[in-house]
């Protein structure tokens, strides 16, 4: 794919992405989904809280309308809000603007299908061929040209799901919320308050320029001490576009996404809610991770990086959780994407139903330490396809041998080159890691 990669077309705002991209995806998907089907579309919308997002918003209603298309318009939701409202309104498809956990300068578009799952990889390579001038799409004209529909129901509905989605009561249970001045910010908390909980919010101000800086699951320094500080019992952080969620127990420590995943898979299979007692880690899962699941008596299948390939595995073999360390987490049972306020919720079903603290319940696992270094690179592709990389790789897993392992991958999202070193020690990772940064420095940017 030239423009659309693992999570989106995304890039920096009116640089890589810009707005006449926007209004050209908006035109095709209002035509494909539309008059080339002989019929009006029905496309809905949502966006995260950086500035471009309204310029994006807008450019993709335009090019929809002049499609034929009916935009109905979600404002600022999570992405896993969309997908779930693309499925309960029975909408052709969604789109979502948002650039998830990166900077605000930067923006991305992502397209959901009818079924709430990230579009066919057949229909983006259309939409490519139509931004590159390869075909042609007609405008709309008369009663044919499409209408807005300011959807904020489709919202309230997406919240009630997550409140029904409870069933037990929060009362009592003091809640911390980081919604990364992103878009859980309107969404959170009336989900934890509804449900009973004494919740105690951080940036949830978005201002368009606020998100992710200093805050979210990227930055979970700042729940640590708002979790120790006022003695919560539990804390939740969530990026931009809140599909991901990182935990904080009672003591102030994180709880990635691996432990989540380790906590919520053996509370399942206790009460044969886990399908085929398996999980779906990738392969950046920590290995302490594989070993206490083994000795919790769980199989697990480790998949390729990125929530889309872990969803693919849990879809063809009937799997019911998977998810990446970073915080998606997906519940296969009941929903399609990972989200991250729904994560935050069957946590706490644990920690209720176990009457446990969650420093308890994730004390069986015992991490290794990661180190990873993010190389900014101009050319990714070049850089992984070098032989000194590669031969470097090869002798970094041999420094390390059976004690740890390497991994070196480019990033869907980035300019970046992913080297993670994982061991028993953190000098042996960094030994490790610095072998493959110093083959990568001829491709720095």
């Amino acid at each position: 794919m030239k423009y659309f990669g693992t999570d989106g077309f995304r890039g920096r705002a009116n640089e890589g992405l810009t707005v006449e991209h926007a209004y050209r995806i908006g035109r095709f998907v209002g035509w494909y989904y539309g008059i080339h089907r002989g019929r009006k579309a029905r496309v809905v919308l949502g966006k995260d809280t950086r500035r471009s997002s309204y310029m994006f918003e807008s450019a993709l209603v335009a090019g929809l309308v002049a499609s034929g298309a009916d935009a109905y318009m979600l404002h600022v939701i999570p992405t896993p809000g969309l997908s779930y409202e693309v499925v309960d309104g029975s909408f052709d498809c969604g789109i979502m603007v948002t650039a998830s956990h990166n900077p605000y300068s930067d923006n991305g578009i992502k397209l959901v299908n009818r079924e709430g799952y990230k579009m066919e990889e057949d229909v983006l390579q259309k939409i490519e061929d139509y931004i590159d001038g390869l075909v042609d799409v007609p405008l709309a004209t008369g009663d044919k040209i499409g209408c807005t529909v300011d959807y904020m129901q489709g919202r309230n509905r997406y919240i009630a799901s997550l409140i029904a989605s409870a069933n037990f009561s929060l009362q009592g249970v003091k809640v911390g919320l980081d919604c990364a001045n992103g878009a859980a910010s309107s969404v959170a908390k009336p989900v934890f308050d509804a449900l009973g909980a004494d919740v105690r919010v951080i940036n949830n101000a978005p201002n368009g320029f606020n998100i992710n800086v200093d805050c979210g699951s990227t930055h979970i320094e700042r729940l640590q001490r708002h979790v120790v500080e006022n003695a919560l019992d539990v804390g939740f952080a969530f990026d931009g576009d809140a599909d991901r969620c990182i935990a904080v127990d009672e003591r102030g420590h994180v709880v990635d996404g691996d432990l989540i995943l380790y906590v919520c898979g053996k509370y399942l299979n206790k009460h044969g809610r886990l399908a085929k007692g398996t999980v779906v880690p990738t392969v950046m899962s920590n290995f302490g991770l594989f070993r206490a699941l083994d000795e919790a008596h769980l199989s697990y299948e480790t998949t390729a990086v990125g929530d889309k390939n872990v969803y693919a595995r849990m879809r063809e073999m009937g799997y019911s959780l998977g998810g990446e360390q970073s915080g998606h987490i997906i519940f296969g049972d009941i929903e399609k994407t990972g989200d991250g306020i729904m994560t935050a919720l069957r946590v706490c079903e644990v920690i209720r139903a176990e009457r446990e603290p969650l420093s308890e319940l994730t004390r069986p696992v015992v991490l290794y330490p990661q180190v990873l270094i993010n190389v900014l690179v101009g050319d990714k592709d070049a850089a992984m396809a070098s032989e000194a990389v590669q031969a470097a790789t090869k002798e970094a897993a041999e420094l390390l041998g059976g004690d740890g392992r390497v991994l070196v991958r480019a990033s869907g999202t980035e300019p970046l080159v992913r080297v993670l070193a994982e061991a028993p020690t953190a000098e042996q990772c960094r030994q490790a890691d610095e072998v493959i940064v110093r083959a990568l420095k001829p491709f720095e940017a």
